[in-house]
């Protein structure tokens, strides 16, 4: 079992619900552009322009708050039916291979439990890294249309990225597979019904851990060491160099945040996807 086979398996499902995660956040990330035009277009209005308006801007701007909001509620309910059905299917599927294969009961209830983490991926991580790549792309094209040399700013954090990932993936995947070897120890730990073996049991279950959690530490003090220096440049650029009206500084700020907040958070994702290849090493022979 892996990834690709439920993708297949499940494909329809997913489908819909990255589907619904696309126009929501297509929705979002058009926003800060709007709603800069529906601010310059009340200045103006403000200022006693003649011609000036703000129906056009601020409807644009209420039907994309509108989209983003009315498809993210129907998601939110959309997809828990789709995955707890996949997470049905898969838990009964990890059970009678694992019966098959001769598995004893504690290593095919771990299996079970750490199945689950195939539906956390799916129902949330993937729609997180698909929220953080139109965040991030939209935010690039979004700054690209205000000056190209912003875009470029913002454009230098992939570098960086690109080694966080490759150091964290290296230093991770192997915590991660001795996290998951005692996981499947759980339940012969509880059955010896000690309290100390126990306690002990969860005293080196939080080693890697604490390990993972160290690492995931630096990959983020990293990151944002480096988008401190590139959010510096972008506001020297747009304040300095460009004379951008109030609307559009607004704008470059709601795009230079976002491209911040969805960078730092890449990590957290990392961990997730670490976690996830070794459960699939773990149970590449149970076929779905």
């Amino acid at each position: 079992m892996n990834l690709i086979e439920l993708v297949r398996r499940f494909k329809r499902g997913i489908f819909i619900a990255l589907s619904l995660v696309a126009v929501e956040n297509i929705a979002w990330i058009i926003e800060p552009t709007l709603f800069g035009n529906v601010i310059d277009a009340m200045i103006e209005i403000g200022a006693g322009a003649a011609s000036a308006t703000a129906v056009m801007p601020l409807l644009f701007w209420i039907t994309a708050f509108m989209t983003n909001s009315a498809v993210g509620a129907l998601r939110r309910s959309v997809d828990q039916k789709i995955y707890l059905n996949m997470f049905t299917e898969i838990a009964t599927t990890v059970s009678r291979i694992a019966v098959e294969h001769g598995l004893n009961v504690s290593k095919t209830a771990a299996r079970a439990q750490l199945s689950r983490e195939y539906i956390t991926f799916f129902q949330y991580r993937m729609p997180e890294i698909l929220e953080q790549i139109i965040a991030i792309g939209g935010a690039l094209i979004g700054l690209a249309f205000f000056d190209h040399r912003i875009a470029l700013a913002c454009s230098a954090v992939i570098l960086p990225l690109v080694l966080v990932n490759r150091i964290y993936n290296k230093k991770v995947v192997s915590l991660q597979a001795t996290l998951h070897d005692s996981f499947e120890e759980t339940f012969e730990v509880f059955s010896t019904t000690d309290p100390e073996k126990v306690h002990s049991y969860y005293a080196e279950l939080a080693r890697p851990q604490q390990k993972i959690a160290n690492w995931g530490a630096a990959s983020f003090g990293l990151m944002r060491a480096v988008l401190l220096v590139i959010f510096l440049v972008v506001l020297y650029i747009a304040i300095d160099l460009d004379n951008f009206s109030t609307g559009s500084i607004y704008s470059i700020v709601a795009y230079l945040w976002t491209f911040v907040s969805s960078s730092e958070y890449l990590p957290e994702l990392l961990e997730s996807w670490t976690s996830l290849k070794d459960i699939s090493r773990r149970l590449k022979t149970e076929r779905i």
